[in-house]
């Protein structure tokens, strides 16, 4: 007897499946519906990537394929509209990013699912496993748990007289809960005290600020994730004021000041959601492709940074260096 996920992904899949099949048969260009609740801007080096891993498999924009984007302005209300309007145009395949993709993916829909994604999707919903896709969905996850030790090995390396670490995180961010685990247990082997923040809207980031601003730690980690990003700056300015170096998982916390960043190199996920386009357009079925986790990892140094705090980064570490911003 079929079991509900096989019965509901073989239908999704057949509902799909003629929409692609006669786009491909007739020589009609593919349509992508790229979606984001972010905007523009923050977003355009991704969707860059995405359209080079496209054309490494042979696609040319405009002849085998085209893309609609939309755009949230950081509303994430905004997505199911979006979501709505794109499906009727209609689009053979949805990719989507950030915030969008857990809206999207409770969201009624025929149409097939990609997705880059910082948290867990497990956590989230989106799969049983990372073999395992569920709700007609799979893509990339920026999230690697044990990276967050790392970060703060990293930082013991950098500051080996660190001794008290503050740690602001989203804890709606699907995955966070095994974040902090990681790094509380790495912190106990380092010997480093943690204070810990959970910062889901403004109010509490303003709280947080205040706290670390009457007794400020040695420096500050960020789980990034989509608040984060909006705030990165005002983050690490506030570091900065009080000579506590931030430290983060992906390169843009590093291009905007912070001390150093060990994470993917989101610009390759993005690029590598081209496989998963490619496959699923060819009759694939997003339940049977596994969600992949980042294969290029990278440690961005800001020595710009580091000078105006007065540290030193070891040799051992600029070596190991992929980017080093002067």
């Amino acid at each position: 007897m079929m079991d509900r996920r096989n019965f509901l992904g073989t239908t999704f899949a057949l509902a799909a499946l003629p929409r692609m099949a006669a786009a491909q048969g007739a020589g009609k260009p593919a349509r992508i519906g790229w979606i984001t609740a972010q905007q523009e801007a923050a977003v355009t080096p991704f969707l860059a990537a995405l359209r080079g891993g496209l054309a490494d498999l042979g696609y040319v924009e405009g002849r085998n394929f085209t893309i609609e984007a939309r755009y949230g302005d950081n509303v994430v209300s905004r997505v199911p509209a979006m979501a709505e309007a794109l499906m009727r145009l209609p689009v053979d395949i949805l990719v989507a990013q950030g915030p969008a993709v857990t809206v999207l993916a409770k969201l009624p829909r025929t149409v097939p699912l990609v997705f880059a994604f910082s948290g867990d999707p497990v956590a989230a919903g989106l799969a049983e496993s990372l073999a395992r896709p569920l709700r007609n969905v799979t893509g990339q996850t920026f999230m690697s748990v044990e990276l967050n030790g790392k970060r703060l090995e990293l930082l013991r390396e950098i500051m080996p007289q660190l001794a008290r670490v503050a740690i602001i995180a989203n804890p709606l961010h699907p995955g966070e809960t095994l974040e902090r685990a990681n790094s509380e247990e790495m912190a106990r082997r380092l010997g480093l005290a943690v204070d810990y923040f959970t910062t889901q809207d403004e109010g509490e980031l303003d709280t947080a600020l205040a706290t670390m601003a009457a007794d400020p730690p040695g420096a500050i980690v960020i789980f990034p994730d989509a608040f984060a990003n909006q705030n990165r700056r005002r983050i690490i300015e506030f570091g900065m004021s009080r000579r506590a170096p931030v430290v983060s998982g992906w390169a843009l916390y590093a291009e905007s000041g912070a001390l150093c960043t060990y994470g993917p190199r989101l610009t390759e996920s993005y690029r590598r959601l081209a496989y998963f386009v490619d496959r699923i357009l060819k009759g694939a079925r997003p339940e049977d492709l596994p969600i992949e986790q980042p294969k290029v990892v990278e440690l961005v140094i800001n020595l710009k940074t580091a000078k105006a705090l007065g540290i030193t980064i070891p040799p051992s570490i600029l070596v190991r260096a992929d980017e080093v911003i002067e």
